[in-house]
């Protein structure tokens, strides 16, 4: 089965929608075919998407340091949850287990995330679709931002087309499915990364 790694927050957030959000990303994941990697928390809305899949019947692999498995936060219920050293290790592997990424509402770490996979996506790393499940418009200061970027030419245009935005996740997985990534030269190989 493919897979998506989902980025989101280990907080629930101050709106109901974000959660109904996960809930609803989760459920769509696995009538779309597709199984989850995730950071392997049982809080906030990771827990929630996490939750979501398995309800519907569908595969999780959480990936969680070892430090967070030591503060009880890590989900015991999921199909695969691997332990892994630091937060380095776990953003690896969770990009070498997923064949596509989705942020939803979050915080720093979050978008770390999000703009680590956009990163490597640029230089030529990998060819996974990324995408912005923009729930409530959350995301909406930071693509007027990014747009900013473009225009101040500090992200080329060809770049800007790396993210792919949509308001529900039918609609998200659908631009994944009908675009392709863009065809980016490789800056650097993996293990200068």
């Amino acid at each position: 089965m493919p897979r998506i790694c989902v980025f989101t927050g280990s907080s629930e957030g101050r709106r109901s929608s974000y959660r109904a959000g996960a809930v609803e990303l989760g459920a769509t994941l696995v009538a779309r075919g597709f199984d989850l990697v995730y950071g392997g928390a049982r809080v906030g809305l990771m827990g929630a998407v996490a939750d979501a899949v398995l309800a519907a019947g569908g595969q999780v692999i959480g990936v969680i340091p070892e430090a967070l498995v030591a503060r009880e936060v890590a989900h015991t219920g999921l199909t695969d949850l691997r332990v892994v050293a630091s937060m380095h290790e776990r953003k690896a592997l969770m990009a070498e287990l997923s064949d596509g990424f989705i942020a939803m509402p979050g915080g720093w770490g979050t978008f770390e995330e999000l703009f680590e996979v956009l990163t490597w996506a640029q230089l030529g790393l990998h060819r996974k679709p990324v995408g912005l499940l923009n729930v409530e418009g959350y995301f909406d200061p930071l693509l007027a931002f990014l747009r900013h970027a473009v225009t101040e030419q500090f992200v080329r245009t060809e770049f800007d087309h790396l993210l792919r935005v949509a308001d529900s996740p039918i609609e998200l997985l659908d631009r994944f499915e009908a675009d392709a990534p863009p065809q980016l030269p490789t800056w650097i190989d993996r293990a200068s990364s």
